[in-house]
């Protein structure tokens, strides 16, 4: 590693990229975690200071301020009626929209009113409305904001996770077997670019073919397998490629609708 470079801890490097990328400009308006950067006072310091909205992931025994003081989050939770909680679509999954039961309540802010700009502070809470399961989110927004905003929020979080495992899965993000600062780096930023590439062509596809009826978008997962076949070993296939790509994409498409559909149907939908 070089010299110049100090150690940090996961949430130190967060805020330090957070800060570095709004003070150059690059444009923001939330913030979205798992727990482990929720329970982080600084980086809901930093956001805030900067007036950036955030929803972060915190767990069920961490206190949030209110206005009778810190109480744990599921404590807070436990008295809500049942009118309180809101059926919302967290996004669209391969089997159709997210479903969940969603509330919030309003707390007090962390620091004095004098040393703060306006603002809003909530607990967003989500249910499972198959088990039960409840999830907790801290949440920030310079003004007030739906309800309805704060799920999207939460919902797009996923794509990160989504983000994450297509790196890992279609260009070795995590294959390194490497010991060294300069091999790691050169690894994690080859394979990066590799996945921008998935993402870029993929985009362009959209943007200047749309797409026929009946199958689904040109995939990164499908791009990197017509590069493969067409490309680093075309002499190993024997049918044909494209065929192969259009019915794969019209099956995908078929078992889409089909999800989308029982989904419908279930919740009594014509």
């Amino acid at each position: 590693m070089p010299d110049d470079i100090d150690f940090a801890t996961e949430l130190a490097l967060a805020t330090g990229m957070l800060a570095r990328a709004l003070h150059a400009g690059v444009p923001a308006r939330w913030v979205a975690g798992d727990e482990v950067y929720g329970n982080d006072p600084g980086l809901r310091a930093e956001c805030e200071t900067q007036r950036i909205g955030y929803v972060l992931a915190i767990g069920c025994d961490r206190r949030v301020p209110t206005a009778a003081g810190a109480v744990r989050a599921d404590a807070l939770v436990a008295g809500l009626p049942r009118w309180a909680w809101q059926q919302l679509s967290a996004g669209s999954g391969a089997k159709g929209e997210r479903f969940y039961d969603w509330a919030w309540i309003t707390l007090s802010p962390t620091a004095a009113p004098d040393s703060i700009d306006a603002g809003c502070w909530w607990l967003l809470v989500r249910r499972n409305q198959s088990t039960g399961e409840l999830a907790f989110y801290r949440c920030y927004a310079p003004q007030i904001v739906p309800l309805r905003e704060l799920v999207r929020v939460a919902g797009r979080r996923w794509t990160i996770e989504e983000t994450f495992q297509t790196g890992k899965g279609l260009t070795g993000l995590d294959e390194h077997q490497v010991r060294r600062w300069t091999s790691w780096r050169r690894w994690t930023l080859l394979a990066m670019l590799a996945h921008a590439l998935l993402v870029v062509i993929a985009a362009n596809e959209r943007a200047d073919r749309p797409t026929s009826a009946g199958v689904i978008p040109l995939s990164c997962s499908e791009i990197r397998r017509l590069f493969t076949v067409l490309v680093v070993a075309p002499r190993r296939v024997l049918a044909c490629p494209h065929a192969w790509s259009n019915w794969r994409r019209r099956h995908q498409h078929r078992a889409r609708t089909s999800h989308y559909k029982r989904q419908e149907t279930a919740r009594g939908r014509p």
